[in-house]
């Protein structure tokens, strides 16, 4: 009950976003449904398809592409009522990175996988939207370059699956208490702009230096 109720909370709120960012590039009304689907189901559709886990969520729930739709569509409608709220919109999306995390590693483990590939399950979830809509607005995805996101995700993986199974924990305590750590963990991370190291590598700085020794 706590999983689909976080559920419903994530996707809508990432249709939301994923409308705004259509909005931005311009997009007519065909491409702003797509991204606000890719953006919410996108990532459980790409978890799915990478472990043949049939049927996928949304063709099982059809109802769920309807309700984004409508989403989608009142955000079109009224989209800076919505942009006024970017900072509820980032504790939900921190709410969703979790939530689709801790939902890819459960519906891992209902199909009897193991730990790596339950972990992968859970990130997956958790980022392949993100990194989609990123993609089809020809844009860096935003997990490659800002404050931990990703590595957030990891983290909150394997802490559920080591409850899950190594302590006597319930499950929606289990789930409670990954989603407050890892809610907790990513507005670290954004208020004091953590991130990984960056890798740097500048081919004209390279041949200059070629240039140099001969």
């Amino acid at each position: 009950m706590i999983l689909q109720i976080l559920y419903i909370i994530a996707i809508v709120s990432e249709s939301i976003t994923g409308t705004l960012a259509a909005g931005r590039y311009r997009m007519d009304l065909f491409g702003v449904l797509l991204i606000a689907l890719v953006t919410a189901i996108g990532g459980g559709t790409i978890r799915d398809i990478v472990l043949n886990m049939h049927p996928m969520t949304w063709v099982k729930h059809p109802e769920y592409v309807i309700m984004l739709c409508l989403c989608s569509m009142l955000t079109v409608k009224i989209p800076y009522f919505f942009a006024n709220l970017s900072r509820l919109f980032l504790l939900l999306d921190a709410i969703g990175l979790i939530s689709f995390s801790i939902i890819g590693v459960n519906k891992a483990i209902e199909h009897n996988f193991g730990f790596v590939v339950c972990v992968i399950a859970g990130v997956i979830t958790g980022v392949s939207g993100g990194i989609a809509r990123d993609i089809l607005c020809n844009k860096i995805p935003l997990v490659f370059q800002k404050e931990l996101y990703a590595s957030v995700s990891i983290i909150a993986c394997i802490l559920y699956y080591c409850l899950y199974f190594y302590t006597p924990l319930l499950n929606d305590i289990a789930i409670i208490v990954t989603l407050v750590f890892g809610f907790a963990f990513r507005m670290i991370a954004i208020r004091y702009e953590l991130s990984l190291p960056v890798f740097i590598f500048d081919d004209s700085e390279a041949n200059t230096k070629k240039n140099k020794k001969k």
